[in-house]
């Protein structure tokens, strides 16, 4: 029986500066098991990649297919990595940028819904994606990626 490899995903997490201090863009996860959710229903944009692509390639693949643009050009600052309850890896970069979250356009996945039904439906990877200071962002975010809000904030201190 062989080992299943772990599980890693790469994001990246646009942040902007504002009068009432820094905001971050969040993605709301799409699908039906997340559609009442708030509090731990947001994510950095991310996805999982295979052990052969580079993680930094990884998170700007991803940020292209989660939210249907271009990512922002500038100085990519390492977040590190944090283990999620489920047992994966994220791995993040945090880049300096603004967008307009009605501007995305998201990927989609399929699943089997309602469960059992053999009925296959397409749901977006993001439902909506919106910015956030800090504080509110911790409220809502997976609660393993909030080290990544403490990163970036002692990176932009």
């Amino acid at each position: 029986m062989t080992a299943r490899a772990a599980r890693r995903s790469a994001g990246l997490l646009l942040f902007r500066r504002t009068g009432d201090g820094l905001q971050v863009l969040l993605g709301h996860m799409g699908g039906p098991y997340f559609a009442k959710k708030d509090a731990g229903a947001w994510t950095v944009p991310k996805g999982e990649y295979e052990p052969d692509e580079p993680a930094r390639e990884a998170a700007w693949r991803e940020f292209r297919e989660e939210l249907g643009l271009a990512p922002p050009e500038g100085e990519a600052v390492p977040l590190g990595e944090v283990v999620q309850a489920g047992g994966k890896t994220v791995t993040v970069w945090a880049v300096e940028g603004d967008l307009d979250p009605d501007a995305i356009e998201p990927g989609t996945f399929t699943m089997v819904w309602p469960p059992r039904s053999g009925q296959v439906r397409e749901f977006p990877e993001l439902d909506r994606v919106a910015w956030f200071g800090l504080d509110r962002a911790r409220a809502v975010i997976i609660t393993a990626q909030a080290a990544f809000l403490d990163r970036l904030a002692e990176h932009s201190g």
